[in-house]
């Protein structure tokens, strides 16, 4: 009778344990494959690695990455829809508290904008994977259209449909971003893009300088296990970069 009161209170607590150690390990692994694929990518770029590379970097079998993963293309997509949900998770607090619909567009924009330049090789990565992995179905495109969409609404932006009136921003944004990082952009080359942005959407003249140059929202770092690689990723190349030049 004890024995079997021992097995029917222990093996409910045991198979709990048990659930909750598996989904940590799994959780872990995943976190360390998506990281590995960063450290990688500034290796190599978003191209060229092959399976062996991200295996080799995470310290995991092919089997094991099959688990999570069935191409590169599809670990490299998490990577960038993840790490841009990150930094949405800091921005958008900020935008939400704005009233003006066209001002939250904008300064949402600025602000992901300014996050790429702030860390260079999550936007090198993030512009190169492209917006079918990065940003389709991610909160980017979820809070985007939102406010797309009250502006439109509200009668502040006038275009044809939001769905296109989203394509349009997350170019300017993307190619934004790319310009930006190639260092042969103007001091105002994000307020510039936001100033066509806004004429392109109905609003001109000096409204729309206005808002494109208007005081932009101090923005924390985004959190995650992941940011905290790209910081640790940006300071080896800013240090390696200082002892180059000593």
């Amino acid at each position: 009778m004890n024995s079997l009161c021992t097995v029917m209170a222990d093996t409910p607590a045991s198979e709990n344990y048990q659930s909750r150690v598996g989904a940590l390990r799994r959780e872990k692994t995943r976190n360390r494959l998506i990281e590995s694929a960063l450290a990688v990518f500034a290796a190599q770029g978003p191209d060229a690695p092959s399976i062996d590379d991200f295996i080799a970097a995470a310290g995991v079998s092919r089997g094991t990455f099959y688990n999570y993963f069935s191409t590169t293309a599809e670990l490299l997509a998490a990577v960038a829809g993840e790490t841009s949900d990150e930094v949405l998770g800091v921005i958008d607090p900020l935008v939400l508290e704005i009233d003006d619909p066209a001002l939250r567009v904008i300064t949402g924009s600025r602000l992901y904008m300014g996050m790429a330049c702030r860390y260079p090789l999550w936007g090198a990565f993030i512009t190169r994977v492209g917006t079918r992995r990065g940003s389709r179905g991610r909160l980017l495109d979820e809070y985007l259209t939102r406010d797309l969409q009250l502006a439109v609404d509200n009668g502040r932006f006038h275009v044809a449909s939001v769905v296109m009136a989203r394509d349009i921003a997350l170019g300017a944004i993307m190619y934004g971003i790319e310009t930006l990082l190639s260092g042969d952009a103007p001091a105002d080359y994000a307020e510039q893009m936001m100033l066509a942005l806004l004429q392109a959407f109905g609003i001109r003249g000096k409204n729309a300088r206005q808002l494109a140059y208007a005081p932009i929202i101090e923005c924390p770092a985004p959190r995650g296990p992941i940011y905290d690689l790209v910081k640790d990723r940006e300071e080896q190349i800013s240090s390696d970069l200082e002892a180059d030049a000593t």
